[in-house]
């Protein structure tokens, strides 16, 4: 039983990757069934037990999106650093997930298709948008922002620039042979925080530079598998009893 539950997780996981090649690729409309099924080496069967329609595959490709995002941030928001700091590794993670991640590239390519329009108030962008605005909030308490900076024009001009940049490069990456997505990403917040940043803070971020915060990344992961995995035992411990 156990064996033919992992079997079926492995195929429903190989349905999900094969949709987001083919949706990333081709968009929603577009996208063929014959295709995904092909890249997945699963039989129309099988995707039909797992997924009642093109629709409903689209929608598990979203939520795995999701779950990456939601993983990211809830990660990020345990790291304890300046937070323009943690903001910009946030955005080159970004970067990086959506040149290399078909699955983050998928969802970005299915969310401005009118089927899915409403997913954008509780996609990936929401998710990373109300991890920035908190940050950019405590920044402020913090007097980290230059006095009448705005914090919700600041979270709002950064999601547009960098949405942007994303749509120039989907554009654009197929005849470059390059995307230079983090440089991109990287520009359009320095040149945020350097209209909007505290003057002190500035000065400090030009003779320092980034940060590496790649190691407190790691630990707070730590933290989160270990609570995991804790709660999870605690709740075999329960259902034992």
């Amino acid at each position: 039983m156990a064996r033919q539950q992992e079997r079926a997780r492995r195929t429903r996981a190989a349905i999900v990757e094969a949709a987001a090649v083919e949706f990333a690729r081709r968009g929603y409309a577009a996208a063929s069934v014959n295709t995904i099924l092909e890249g997945s080496h699963a039989t129309k069967g099988a995707m039909y037990f797992h997924f009642e329609s093109k629709e409903d595959l689209a929608r598990a490709v979203l939520a795995a999106a999701l779950e990456k995002y939601t993983e990211a941030m809830d990660r990020w928001k345990r790291v304890d650093a300046d937070p323009f700091q943690v903001l910009h590794s946030i955005v080159v993670e970004m970067a990086d997930r959506f040149v290399s991640d078909v699955i983050v590239q998928a969802e970005f390519r299915l969310i401005v298709e009118p089927e899915f329009y409403p997913d954008v108030r509780s996609g990936g962008t929401q998710v990373w948008g109300r991890t920035a605005f908190d940050l950019l909030a405590r920044a402020e308490r913090e007097g980290l922002l230059r006095p009448g900076a705005d914090v919700a024009v600041f979270g709002r001009v950064l999601a547009a620039t960098l949405a942007g940049h994303a749509h120039m490069i989907d554009l654009t990456a197929l005849t470059t042979g390059s995307t230079g997505l983090r440089e991109r990403y990287e520009e359009g917040l320095e040149v945020l925080l350097t209209a909007m940043a505290s003057e002190s803070w500035l000065e400090t971020w030009r003779r320092d530079g980034w940060q590496d915060l790649t190691p407190l990344a790691l630990a707070a992961a730590e933290e989160i598998a270990a609570e995991k995995a804790e709660d999870e035992a605690k709740t075999s411990d329960d259902q034992s009893i």
